[in-house]
Protein backbone atom coordinates (compact mmCIF):
# COMPACT_ATOMS: atom_id res chain seq x y z
CA UNK A 1 0.00 0.00 0.00
CA UNK A 2 1.15 3.53 -0.64
CA UNK A 3 2.08 5.92 1.33
CA UNK A 4 -0.24 8.46 0.91
CA UNK A 5 -3.34 5.55 0.91
CA UNK A 6 -1.88 4.88 4.40
CA UNK A 7 -2.32 8.11 5.34
CA UNK A 8 -5.83 8.17 4.05
CA UNK A 9 -6.68 5.41 5.58
CA UNK A 10 -6.00 6.85 9.01
CA UNK A 11 -8.05 9.62 7.76
CA UNK A 12 -10.71 7.13 7.17
CA UNK A 13 -10.32 5.88 10.49
CA UNK A 14 -9.79 9.17 12.78
CA UNK A 15 -13.47 9.35 12.93
CA UNK A 16 -14.75 5.83 12.79
CA UNK A 17 -18.10 4.51 15.13
CA UNK A 18 -20.40 7.33 16.57
CA UNK A 19 -18.20 10.08 15.05
CA UNK A 20 -18.29 8.70 11.32
CA UNK A 21 -21.87 8.75 11.19
CA UNK A 22 -22.27 12.28 12.30
CA UNK A 23 -20.14 13.24 9.15
CA UNK A 24 -22.19 11.65 6.37
CA UNK A 25 -23.77 15.12 5.72
CA UNK A 26 -20.34 17.57 6.75
CA UNK A 27 -17.03 17.89 5.29
CA UNK A 28 -14.86 14.64 5.17
CA UNK A 29 -11.21 14.45 6.09
CA UNK A 30 -10.29 12.23 3.20
CA UNK A 31 -11.90 14.53 0.88
CA UNK A 32 -9.99 17.30 2.46
CA UNK A 33 -7.11 15.86 2.09
CA UNK A 34 -7.58 15.08 -1.64
CA UNK A 35 -8.75 18.66 -2.26
CA UNK A 36 -5.08 20.00 -0.36
CA UNK A 37 -3.20 17.74 -2.58
CA UNK A 38 -5.42 19.60 -6.18
CA UNK A 39 -4.37 23.22 -4.74
CA UNK A 40 -0.99 21.88 -4.41
CA UNK A 41 -1.06 21.07 -8.11
CA UNK A 42 -2.79 23.94 -8.80
CA UNK A 43 -0.72 26.36 -7.49
CA UNK A 44 2.85 25.29 -8.33
CA UNK A 45 5.33 27.72 -9.45
CA UNK A 46 8.23 26.15 -12.34
CA UNK A 47 11.21 27.85 -11.80
CA UNK A 48 14.66 27.41 -13.42
CA UNK A 49 15.23 23.82 -12.36
CA UNK A 50 13.00 23.15 -9.82
CA UNK A 51 9.09 23.45 -8.81
CA UNK A 52 7.82 25.56 -5.98
CA UNK A 53 4.68 24.50 -4.27
CA UNK A 54 2.61 25.79 -1.50
CA UNK A 55 3.87 24.87 1.78
CA UNK A 56 0.73 26.90 3.79
CA UNK A 57 -2.79 26.43 3.49
CA UNK A 58 -5.40 27.28 5.15
CA UNK A 59 -8.82 25.59 5.11
CA UNK A 60 -12.15 26.95 6.02
CA UNK A 61 -14.82 25.70 7.42
CA UNK A 62 -19.10 26.10 8.32
CA UNK A 63 -19.50 27.06 11.68
CA UNK A 64 -21.36 23.35 12.14
CA UNK A 65 -18.24 21.47 10.36
CA UNK A 66 -15.59 23.24 12.44
CA UNK A 67 -18.01 21.97 15.44
CA UNK A 68 -17.28 18.42 14.56
CA UNK A 69 -13.94 18.49 13.97
CA UNK A 70 -13.29 20.29 17.46
CA UNK A 71 -11.71 17.62 19.54
CA UNK A 72 -9.45 16.11 16.88
CA UNK A 73 -8.15 19.07 15.23
CA UNK A 74 -4.61 18.69 16.41
CA UNK A 75 -4.40 15.04 15.25
CA UNK A 76 -6.42 15.87 11.64
CA UNK A 77 -4.32 19.23 11.10
CA UNK A 78 -1.23 16.50 11.64
CA UNK A 79 -2.39 13.93 9.41
CA UNK A 80 -3.14 16.52 6.43
CA UNK A 81 0.29 17.64 6.62
CA UNK A 82 2.34 14.76 6.27
CA UNK A 83 -0.39 13.91 3.72
CA UNK A 84 0.66 16.87 1.79
CA UNK A 85 4.52 16.52 2.95
CA UNK A 86 4.16 13.14 1.24
CA UNK A 87 2.33 14.09 -1.58
CA UNK A 88 5.75 16.86 -2.51
CA UNK A 89 8.38 14.10 -1.91
CA UNK A 90 6.39 11.86 -4.58
CA UNK A 91 6.31 14.80 -7.02
CA UNK A 92 9.46 16.42 -6.40
CA UNK A 93 8.39 19.52 -5.39
CA UNK A 94 10.39 22.08 -3.14
CA UNK A 95 9.16 23.82 0.00
CA UNK A 96 10.22 26.84 1.23
CA UNK A 97 9.30 25.14 5.01
CA UNK A 98 7.24 22.24 6.07
CA UNK A 99 3.63 21.91 5.11
CA UNK A 100 1.19 23.87 7.85
CA UNK A 101 -2.46 23.20 7.24
CA UNK A 102 -4.52 25.89 9.38
CA UNK A 103 -8.39 25.92 10.43
CA UNK A 104 -10.70 29.32 10.29
CA UNK A 105 -14.36 29.43 11.05
CA UNK A 106 -16.40 30.89 7.63
CA UNK A 107 -19.90 32.45 9.00
CA UNK A 108 -21.04 32.82 5.02
CA UNK A 109 -20.07 28.85 4.35
CA UNK A 110 -22.62 26.20 4.52
CA UNK A 111 -22.58 22.97 5.96
CA UNK A 112 -20.62 20.69 3.84
CA UNK A 113 -18.38 23.93 2.15
CA UNK A 114 -15.29 24.67 2.62
CA UNK A 115 -13.09 26.77 1.37
CA UNK A 116 -8.61 26.53 0.61
CA UNK A 117 -6.39 29.32 0.34
CA UNK A 118 -2.57 28.65 -0.50
CA UNK A 119 0.61 31.00 0.14
CA UNK A 120 4.21 30.32 -0.22
CA UNK A 121 5.84 31.35 2.90
CA UNK A 122 9.61 31.75 3.14
CA UNK A 123 11.04 29.76 5.48
CA UNK A 124 14.25 28.59 3.35
CA UNK A 125 16.95 30.28 1.52
CA UNK A 126 16.46 28.95 -1.70
CA UNK A 127 20.42 27.21 -3.28
CA UNK A 128 22.48 29.93 -5.05
CA UNK A 129 21.48 30.52 -8.95
CA UNK A 130 17.64 29.67 -7.74
CA UNK A 131 15.35 32.68 -7.73
CA UNK A 132 14.13 33.41 -4.48
CA UNK A 133 9.88 33.17 -4.64
CA UNK A 134 8.41 36.39 -3.10
CA UNK A 135 5.57 35.65 -0.35
CA UNK A 136 2.07 36.45 -2.06
CA UNK A 137 -1.06 36.04 -0.77
CA UNK A 138 -2.64 33.00 -1.78
CA UNK A 139 -6.47 32.61 -3.67
CA UNK A 140 -9.13 30.91 -1.95
CA UNK A 141 -10.88 28.56 -3.58
CA UNK A 142 -14.15 27.12 -2.11
CA UNK A 143 -15.99 23.50 -2.92
CA UNK A 144 -18.96 23.05 -3.53
CA UNK A 145 -20.03 26.44 -4.04
CA UNK A 146 -18.46 27.23 -7.83
CA UNK A 147 -16.06 30.47 -7.46
CA UNK A 148 -13.71 32.34 -9.92
CA UNK A 149 -9.91 31.24 -8.60
CA UNK A 150 -7.25 32.29 -10.01
CA UNK A 151 -3.31 30.58 -9.12
CA UNK A 152 -0.50 33.00 -8.62
CA UNK A 153 1.15 33.31 -12.20
CA UNK A 154 4.96 33.09 -12.34
CA UNK A 155 5.19 36.57 -13.00
CA UNK A 156 3.51 37.57 -10.07
CA UNK A 157 6.36 35.91 -8.38
CA UNK A 158 9.28 37.01 -10.02
CA UNK A 159 10.47 33.77 -11.93
CA UNK A 160 9.69 34.96 -15.19
CA UNK A 161 7.33 33.76 -18.03
CA UNK A 162 6.53 29.98 -18.61
CA UNK A 163 7.44 28.60 -21.93
CA UNK A 164 5.46 24.88 -22.50
CA UNK A 165 6.18 23.56 -26.03
CA UNK A 166 6.03 20.68 -28.02
CA UNK A 167 9.44 19.93 -29.81
CA UNK A 168 8.35 17.43 -33.52
CA UNK A 169 11.48 17.19 -35.51
CA UNK A 170 13.15 20.32 -34.49
CA UNK A 171 10.53 22.40 -34.73
CA UNK A 172 9.02 24.12 -31.71
CA UNK A 173 5.34 24.58 -31.39
CA UNK A 174 4.60 26.88 -28.15
CA UNK A 175 1.59 26.37 -26.38
CA UNK A 176 -0.67 28.98 -25.16
CA UNK A 177 -2.88 26.66 -22.51
CA UNK A 178 -5.89 25.92 -24.81
CA UNK A 179 -5.98 22.51 -25.77
CA UNK A 180 -4.05 21.55 -29.17
CA UNK A 181 -4.95 18.69 -30.97
CA UNK A 182 -2.11 16.62 -32.85
CA UNK A 183 -2.85 14.52 -36.12
CA UNK A 184 -2.73 14.26 -39.93
CA UNK A 185 -5.52 16.42 -40.59
CA UNK A 186 -4.41 20.08 -42.09
CA UNK A 187 -7.61 21.08 -39.28
CA UNK A 188 -4.82 20.10 -36.39
CA UNK A 189 -2.94 22.68 -34.15
CA UNK A 190 0.07 20.13 -35.03
CA UNK A 191 0.07 18.07 -38.05
CA UNK A 192 1.98 15.28 -39.00
CA UNK A 193 3.19 13.74 -42.43
CA UNK A 194 2.98 10.36 -40.87
CA UNK A 195 0.89 7.65 -42.32
CA UNK A 196 0.80 5.92 -38.89
CA UNK A 197 -0.55 8.91 -37.45
CA UNK A 198 -4.74 8.96 -37.00
CA UNK A 199 -6.43 11.94 -38.22
CA UNK A 200 -6.75 13.28 -34.93
CA UNK A 201 -4.40 11.33 -32.94
CA UNK A 202 -4.01 12.93 -29.76
CA UNK A 203 -5.06 15.62 -27.86
CA UNK A 204 -2.37 18.06 -25.25
CA UNK A 205 -4.31 19.76 -22.87
CA UNK A 206 -4.00 21.94 -19.48
CA UNK A 207 -6.11 21.37 -16.50
CA UNK A 208 -4.92 23.74 -13.92
CA UNK A 209 -1.04 24.03 -13.69
CA UNK A 210 -0.52 20.60 -15.07
CA UNK A 211 -0.62 19.47 -18.84
CA UNK A 212 -2.28 15.86 -19.70
CA UNK A 213 -1.84 14.26 -23.23
CA UNK A 214 -4.82 12.27 -24.14
CA UNK A 215 -5.07 9.76 -26.88
CA UNK A 216 -8.83 10.88 -28.92
CA UNK A 217 -9.16 7.01 -30.11
CA UNK A 218 -6.56 6.68 -32.63
CA UNK A 219 -5.96 3.63 -34.22
CA UNK A 220 -2.24 3.00 -33.48
CA UNK A 221 -2.44 4.38 -29.82
CA UNK A 222 0.08 6.72 -28.28
CA UNK A 223 3.17 6.24 -25.67
CA UNK A 224 4.97 8.13 -23.35
CA UNK A 225 8.49 7.62 -22.46
CA UNK A 226 8.08 4.06 -24.48
CA UNK A 227 4.97 3.21 -22.12
CA UNK A 228 1.77 2.45 -23.60
CA UNK A 229 -0.89 5.44 -22.59
CA UNK A 230 -4.53 6.51 -22.62
CA UNK A 231 -4.04 9.13 -20.99
CA UNK A 232 -1.03 10.69 -18.64
CA UNK A 233 0.08 13.86 -16.87
CA UNK A 234 3.50 15.56 -18.90
CA UNK A 235 6.52 16.46 -17.06
CA UNK A 236 9.07 18.35 -18.32
CA UNK A 237 11.64 16.30 -20.85
CA UNK A 238 8.62 13.35 -21.49
CA UNK A 239 8.73 12.25 -25.09
CA UNK A 240 5.69 11.45 -26.58
CA UNK A 241 5.39 8.55 -29.73
CA UNK A 242 2.54 8.79 -32.11
CA UNK A 243 2.80 6.20 -34.79
CA UNK A 244 6.79 6.80 -35.82
CA UNK A 245 7.03 10.10 -34.95
CA UNK A 246 8.39 11.43 -31.33
CA UNK A 247 7.18 14.64 -29.70
CA UNK A 248 9.33 16.09 -26.71
CA UNK A 249 7.30 18.11 -24.23
CA UNK A 250 9.44 20.80 -22.20
CA UNK A 251 8.30 23.38 -19.39
CA UNK A 252 11.12 26.36 -19.14
CA UNK A 253 10.95 29.45 -17.42
CA UNK A 254 12.12 32.19 -19.74
CA UNK A 255 15.47 34.29 -18.67
CA UNK A 256 15.42 37.78 -18.31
Amino acid sequence: MSVLRNIEHKLEGLFEGVFGRAFRTHVQPVELARKLVKEMEDHRVVSVSRVYAPNEYTVYLAPADREQFENYEESLRSELQEYIAENARRERYELLSPPEVKFETDDDLEMGEFGIATRMVQGAVPQPGEPEPQVEPGHTMVYRKPVETEAVSVEELGLGREIVSLTVDGAKHELDGGPVTIGRSKDCDIQLADPNVSRRHAEVRQEGAAYWVVDLGSTNGLEVNGRRQKRAKLRQGDKITLGSTELVFRRETESD
